[in-house]
């Protein structure tokens, strides 16, 4: 059984917290999770249940989220990402894995460019690596909304924003999931001090997508409706990674580790241990014989 820890820390001056919950029988690395602007390190049982069994799990509050401490005004990625090494410090491990979804994806990739040798695989899904005006503009609403105090507005706009709602389309557990991620934002937005600064600070403190990355075993995943970086811009910003492996899951959009949750953490389970990817029971028939997509060319 797994043994839970709840360990305090602090960088430039900003509290903040990790929770470990460590496996004796561990097979591979620390598996560090990063989640949502909104994602707190209560947020992630589907991996505890997969990635556990075989590697100690790290989620956290780090600054600007959560229980954590407020960011200081202005950029932020070096902040947050100096709290993430300060974690694999404390952790005295080597090497850890790191998982990143979604805004999670890009605070990930972060770390990854500026302590590669710290990170033994990367995954990242959700990937945000494209987003157009006419999105911010959306957000930048949502933002207004929740600076105004309108709380149920701001759940409704941002939920819309990060969802497929086309019915043409099949998300499984669509409704579900809809209702689900609209009550998540609206607890946040009526009870994180962070809700209004997290989402203006993921609209303008964004990392830099282009710039690839070498020396990293890196999985990129997608689910095949996410509406918020289409699967092809996620594919090209994997093509960036020299060696990547890019693949997408069925039936199901941005919130794919809330609508196959079990396949998502299976995923990355595999992927941690350096198990076979191709015979993952969610791989469409096509991704099965070849997803590697990294090329000399970008790094």
């Amino acid at each position: 059984m797994a043994e839970e820890t709840i360990r305090a820390l602090s960088v430039s001056g900003v509290s903040y917290s990790y929770r470990l919950l460590r496996q004796p029988a561990r097979v591979t690395e620390p598996v560090v999770v990063l989640g949502g602007a909104l994602q707190g390190m209560f947020g992630w049982p589907q991996m505890e249940d997969q990635v556990g069994p075989v590697a100690d799990v790290v989620t956290a509050d780090l600054p600007g989220m959560g229980s954590a401490d407020s960011l200081p005004p202005g950029p932020s990625t070096n902040i947050v990402c100096a709290a993430i090494e300060r974690v694999i410090d404390d952790l005295d491990a080597p090497q850890i894995n790191l998982f990143g979804f979604s805004y999670g994806a890009g605070l990930a990739y972060a770390c990854a460019q500026r302590f590669p040798r710290r990170i033994a695989r990367l995954a990242l899904g959700g990937v945000p690596a494209h987003i157009t005006t006419a999105q911010l503009d959306h957000w930048r609403r949502a933002a207004d909304h929740l600076e105004r105090g309108d709380t149920e507005s701001f759940a409704t706009l941002v939920t819309q924003g990060l969802m497929c709602l086309d019915e043409r389309r099949h998300v499984t557990k669509r409704r579900l999931a809809y209702r689900y991620v609209r009550r998540s934002m609206l607890h946040a937005a009526r009870h994180s001090p962070h809700a209004v600064d997290s989402l203006r600070r993921a609209l303008v403190d964004r990392p830099d997508f282009s710039s690839g990355l070498t020396g990293v075993p890196t999985l990129v995943f997608s689910g095949e409706h996410d509406t918020v970086t289409p699967p092809s811009r996620q594919r090209d910003f994997a093509a960036g990674i020299l060696g990547s492996r890019f693949l997408t899951i069925p039936d199901a959009d941005h919130w794919v580790v809330l609508e196959r949750p079990q396949d998502v953490a299976d995923l990355a389970a595999r992927f941690f241990t350096d198990a076979p990817l191709h015979s993952a029971p969610c791989l469409v028939p096509a991704e099965r014989e070849d997803m590697t997509v990294g090329d000399p060319a970008y790094a």
